[in-house]
């Protein structure tokens, strides 16, 4: 599996850094985004390093995909939301800020505007474990 020392998200997989954790199996990691574009806000990414939907193999990428539809139920579940955004930029150019390939899953609801992800600010790692833990449960009641 490869690894960029210097990429948050690959610290996160080693255990090097906090994470609030929803989700995990051999290839894919499911956790709450620090910095919500609203609560329940997930991100889903493959453990092995790849930059961007150019770089990811087709057999992670369809990997990430199956996860982030069981999730994205779950968070729909956990949150109530009336919907979902699934959310996921390629290069510099097009929002991404994170160069590990990742997929947001927000859930959304009626007549809510989301502000730009640049404006959003960080959450209490404690609050952001309680909305794990909800959406880990509704995962489990499908």
């Amino acid at each position: 599996m490869t690894f960029d020392e210097s990429c948050i998200f690959c610290r996160i997989v080693r255990g090097q850094a906090p994470v609030s954790t929803i989700y995990e199996d051999e290839t894919t990691m499911v956790f709450l985004d620090i910095r919500p574009l609203n609560m329940g806000h997930t991100l889903v990414i493959p453990k092995a390093h790849y930059v961007d939907i150019f770089d990811i193999p087709e057999k992670n990428l369809s990997q990430v995909h199956i996860v982030t539809k069981q999730i994205a139920a779950a968070v729909k579940k956990a949150t109530n939301a009336d919907g979902i955004s699934i959310i996921q930029q390629n290069g510099k150019a097009a929002g991404q800020d994170i160069f590990h390939f990742h997929i947001h899953v927000v859930p959304r609801f009626l007549n809510q505007k989301l502000p730009p992800f640049h404006e959003l600010k960080e959450v209490e790692r404690s609050k952001l474990d309680l909305v794990a833990e909800k959406i880990k449960t509704a995962n489990l009641k499908k």
